[in-house]
């Protein structure tokens, strides 16, 4: 049986992101600010990757999203398929589902599931990937103000 963790979302997913509206909207009970530590973040093809960080020096900023209960369920099967996850350690997986620590802007650090950069796509990234310095997908996308 899998955990009711919380999902920290980090690219299109994000609230104001163009899928957010689509899987998120009204299939959720709270969604704020976080950081994800440990970790960095590179362009995608029209989506962001976060990739493990060996320094432990990254930050990715996102959002921590708290599934409705009755919604949680198939929330969790619609954001598996949309990142191409399919189980642990598959290798078609696009992302890893992990459960990792997170800091919420308003409160002490939770678990919540993050999908990284399944482990062949994170070594692609890493040796040729285009990072993304401040972690931010929404901030990267809008570009300077």
């Amino acid at each position: 049986m899998t955990v009711e963790l919380p999902f920290f979302v980090y690219g299109t997913l994000r609230p104001g992101e163009r899928n957010h509206d689509l899987f998120l909207a009204g299939r959720t009970t709270r969604e704020r600010p976080a950081t994800l530590h440990g970790a960095l973040l590179y362009e995608g093809p029209g989506y962001p990757y976060a990739v493990d960080d060996p320094a432990g020096s990254g930050r990715v900023a996102g959002t921590v999203v708290t599934a409705a209960p009755e919604e949680y369920a198939a929330l969790l099967r619609t954001l598996d398929g949309l990142e191409e996850y399919i189980a642990p350690g598959h290798p078609r997986n696009l992302y890893e589902r992990v459960a990792r620590e997170v800091v919420p802007a308003d409160g002490p650090a939770a678990h919540a599931w993050v999908y990284v950069a399944a482990p062949g796509i994170a070594r692609a990234l890493a040796g040729s990937g285009v990072p993304i310095p401040s972690g931010d997908w929404s901030a990267h996308t809008r570009g300077p103000a």
